[in-house]
């Protein structure tokens, strides 16, 4: 039915990885992290679950129609109506999969469901059934199965590949198995399912005790030929899988494991960084394969080793994963089609529009900077990418601030109808002074939860990426945004979340987010 050597990748970053908190995704971030993963050469992508909200459901649909190459995913539960909209949201993708749901655990039937075994086995068929009747490809999963029964376990996979279920995911769904236990469910799934060689089985951990990879990958020793994860491991609490950990393991070691896949795993650094700066979720500097610190080596010891051989202190390449080195690139002089070839080298997918005012911005970044980097081009790259329409529009910011002094700000918005307004305020801080400034011109008060800022390249004319993250009416929404001047990309990072949500109280439609009714987790 496959070959039993080739491990499919099923990401589930635009979906699980989205339940984290404040990430969020516009329609256009989704769409280009999709192109991402394209590249990257994952086997499925898990858009999202259409019934959850109108975003939700735009965002699937517009990448079913959009993403060729990758079978793409819509989730939902085992009920009439979300399958239907599942369907709905899939079926203009040349590879379309339903992937439907039911919680099978003991814990989830008496408390969440209130059902008996019956009850789940005779809903689960039907689910399957019904999603079958619309496509091939159907996945089911048996939410919580790290802690359910491995006798009604058995039951409900073999009643669910009975049913038409093409992919049997076995999800640790609360990070609750580690590793010997959770690759013991597999061996026994393929030692007593009838049926189990009809079905590819999937595994699915979340990051709870830290055991994700490993408990994925033991899945893989016992059995399962689908991991689903996400990028950089972010989703639902402490996260997911991390796919880029998985697949730099199975590719490291595939002396042990002995099986491929078939990501470009010179992508996976850049894939990382995107995914970052859409979700505002940064990675840490000692993660593995994609950290900063990944492949740095400090101590006397190492130095001299790796002076002497590389693969004394290092087990992979940084080029394998794509890690950059850097570079000057372009300068002032540089024109249209060599920044071009760069922004696409870059893995960047621009329209003409988008690349002119790239263009532009870099052309302005040239006469400011000395040097531009690799990373000064990301990051014009990435907020032109990810612009949407406005309201207001930054003028003008100026501050003061000092030993002795009151912190002050004053700042001009253009308004979209004309007019220009200017207001002057204090703070606790000039920054501070600068987003009470921007609240009291647009009429828009936000709690600020998270403001960060660091530097995008290297030397003293670096530019500085700031990231605002804050919560209006329940709801995070995150802004970044790039410029020599650290209080400048601060109020136009605080600005971007002001148009989103200003543009939504004038209309709606202008600018689709994704805001989840239904909260679930595999």
């Amino acid at each position: 039915m496959f070959d039993d050597d080739r491990l499919i990748i099923f990401d589930t970053t635009l979906r699980d990885g989205e339940q984290s908190p404040g990430a969020s995704m516009t329609l256009p971030e989704k769409l280009e992290v999709a192109r991402a993963l394209n590249d990257l050469g994952v086997d499925v992508i898990e858009a999202g679950f259409p019934i959850a909200s109108p975003g939700d459901f735009e965002a699937v649909q517009s990448i079913a129609r959009q993403i060729e190459g990758p079978t793409i995913c819509g989730l939902a539960r085992c009920n009439n109506a979300d399958i239907d909209r599942a369907w709905e949201a899939l079926k203009d993708s040349p590879r379309p999969r339903i992937h439907v749901f039911l919680a099978t655990s003991a814990i989830h039937r008496e408390f969440k469901l209130h059902m008996a075994k019956e009850e789940i086995l005779r809903r689960a068929v039907e689910g399957v059934k019904r999603a079958k009747g619309y496509c091939d490809d159907v996945e089911f999963s048996p939410e919580d199965a790290s802690r359910t029964e491995l006798d009604f376990l058995v039951e409900v996979v073999e009643h669910a590949i009975e049913a038409g279920a093409t992919t049997i995911n076995i999800p640790d769904t609360v990070g609750y198995a580690v590793p010997h236990q959770y690759g013991a469910i597999f061996a026994h799934l393929k030692k007593h399912v009838r049926n189990i060689d009809r079905a590819i089985l999937s595994c699915h951990c979340h990051d709870d005790l830290g055991l994700a990879v490993a408990n994925s990958l033991c899945a893989v020793l016992d059995g399962a030929r689908q991991v689903e994860c996400t990028i950089n491991g972010i989703g639902e609490r402490a996260g997911n899988c991390s796919l880029e950990e998985v697949v730099m393991a199975l590719r490291t070691r595939q002396d042990f494991y002995k099986v491929r896949t078939g990501i470009n795993t010179r992508k996976l650094y850049q894939t990382s960084r995107m995914v970052s700066h859409v979700t505002g979720i940064q990675v840490q500097r000692n993660k593995a394969i994609v950290g900063q610190n990944a492949f740095a080596h400090e101590a006397g010891i190492h130095q001299d080793g790796m002076l002497k051989e590389r693969s004394t202190y290092e087990i992979m390449n940084p080029e394998d994963v794509g890690l950059p080195r850097t570079e000057l690139v372009l300068g002032k002089h540089s024109g249209r089609h060599a920044l071009r070839q760069r922004v696409q080298d870059l893995g960047y997918h621009l329209n003409d529009e988008q690349l002119q005012r790239v263009f532009d911005s870099f052309k302005a970044l040239a006469d400011r900077k000395k040097v531009i980097y690799d990373a000064d081009i990301e990051a014009l790259a990435e907020a032109q990418m990810y612009a949407g329409p406005v309201l207001w529009v930054l003028e003008a910011v100026t501050c003061n601030a000092g030993s002795g002094t009151i912190p002050s700000a004053a700042v001009c918005l253009w308004n979209r109808d004309g007019t220009i307004i200017r207001e002057a305020t204090v703070g606790d801080g000039p920054v501070d002074a600068v987003f009470k400034a921007i609240e009291r011109i647009t009429g828009v008060e936000v709690e600020l939860r998270d403001y960060r800022v660091r530097s995008v390249s290297v030397g003293e004319d670096a530019q500085g990426e700031a990231h605002v993250e804050a919560e209006y009416n329940g709801r995070i929404l995150t802004g970044r945004a790039v410029s020599t001047d650290i209080v400048e990309a601060s109020a136009l990072a605080f600005l971007q979340v002001i148009n989103r949500i200003a543009l939504r109280k004038a209309q709606p439609r202008l600018h689709p987010q994704t805001e989840k009714e239904v909260v679930v987790g595999n």
